[in-house]
């Protein structure tokens, strides 16, 4: 296992707290899961798999290891990331790290062979639970991405809405006891949480950069790095998802509003955002913010409604720069990653919606037993059980 340090937080502070993972397609979900762990100590670790273990017992990944080591890194409530983290989590791992004990969601991850992956650490008493983010999940948004390919063969006027998005995420076949995502219902408590609750100083040099940020991804993380470089407070405008779908076209954004809006409040390199921002930058947006450089990447750019450049004020100022990121992945990429693996992840998906569905089953002969809930649960031995 390796091992890299993120932000400026040092391994000495008090109550250090495990927490591993796959950490596929990074989503606020699993950002609001580090958030809560890293309440419940002071200094918080993260293991993430490697591309083998996952293949091994989940199916192959949609980002590489390389890709997802940085996401975790870039979640700010992360202080410690341990790469090629095992799948099973063992005391002699939270020992070699120092960790007082492990979280995990209030959910059952199991191997390939249906064994309770923190069956371990619950013996021990090791253990802690984190509230599961209701309405998002990774195979969630898998399934999205595959509705929108699969209507991409339809004519036109055929094509789906975001309704038959929804309607995707909530459909019977993508559903299991804790993955099959329902709506995500944002609410302003949950964005206070996201929030650093830092204001900008008089002092401070304002970066401000707009754009979807759908499916953040680490190509984002690459890039708001470097338009940080810039100044000292980062703002970033998220456009409405009626924007994004005039320039995107087709079922986009993937992601709705309230979703990318949590999504990049958990990168560490972002002070503010403005939800709806205006897709052209307005001499009163840069007012407003007090505005010192407008940041854009590589990606092309739309005129907008009126035929406009949106970066025509800030152009005129002088507070316009154009940056090479040096990642040129984009949302679209990923999409395509899916699109190209459509039938593999498809596979992948209903297996493990099988194996989360025998898992709740034995999780809950357990407690109808009244046995103790912390006990391993074994997917395959219960299975044969029943057999028998």
């Amino acid at each position: 296992m390796g091992t890299s340090y993120a932000g400026e937080a040092k391994p000495d502070q008090d109550v250090r707290v495990w927490m591993d993972g796959c950490y596929d397609m990074v989503h606020f979900g699993h950002a609001n899961a580090c958030r809560q762990a890293k309440q419940m100590g002071g200094y918080l670790v993260v293991g993430v798999h490697s591309d083998e273990e996952i293949t091994k017992h989940k199916g192959p990944p949609v980002f590489n290891e390389q890709e997802r080591y940085k996401m975790v890194r870039a979640i700010k409530w992360v202080d410690q990331v341990v790469e090629n983290a095992p799948y099973v989590t063992t005391l002699e791992t939270l020992e070699e790290y120092n960790c007082a004990f492990c979280v995990h969601g209030d959910d059952i991850t199991v191997t390939a062979d249906g064994v309770d992956t923190y069956h371990i650490v619950k013996t021990a008493g090791r253990y802690r639970e984190c509230k599961r983010t209701q309405g998002i999940s990774t195979t969630d948004l898998v399934g999205r991405m595959l509705l929108v390919t699969k209507s991409h063969h339809e004519p036109d006027d055929m094509l789906p809405d975001r309704e038959n998005t929804r309607r995707m995420s909530l459909c019977k076949e993508s559903v299991s006891p804790w993955t099959g995502a329902s709506q995500f219902l944002a609410t302003t408590n949950k964005i206070i949480q996201f929030s650093n609750g830092r204001e900008a100083k008089a002092t401070d040099k304002i970066v401000y950069t707009a754009g979807a940020f759908d499916l953040f991804h680490v190509g984002h993380v690459d890039f708001l790095e470097k338009a940080k470089s810039y100044g000292d407070y980062l703002i970033v405008g998220l456009h409405s998802d009626k924007v994004v779908n005039r320039y995107k076209g087709s079922n986009h954004p993937i992601m709705n509003i309230h979703e990318r809006v949590l999504s990049v409040l958990a990168c560490r390199y972002v002070d503010e955002v403005v939800i709806g921002a205006p897709y052209s930058v307005t001499m009163e947006l840069m007012n407003h913010f007090k505005v010192s450089i407008v940041i854009h990447g590589q990606t092309p750019c739309d005129s907008d409604v009126d035929g406009r450049d949106p970066y025509e004020v800030p152009k005129g100022l002088g507070k316009f720069q154009q940056i090479d990121s040096g990642n040129s992945l984009t949302t679209q990429d990923i999409i395509t990653r899916i699109i190209d693996n459509r039938l593999t992840y498809e596979k992948r998906n209903k297996k493990k919606e099988a194996k989360e569905a025998a898992a709740y089953d034995a999780f809950q002969k357990l407690k109808n037993e009244n046995r103790h809930e912390s006990a391993a649960v074994n997917i395959e031995q219960d299975q044969l059980a029943k057999k028998d």
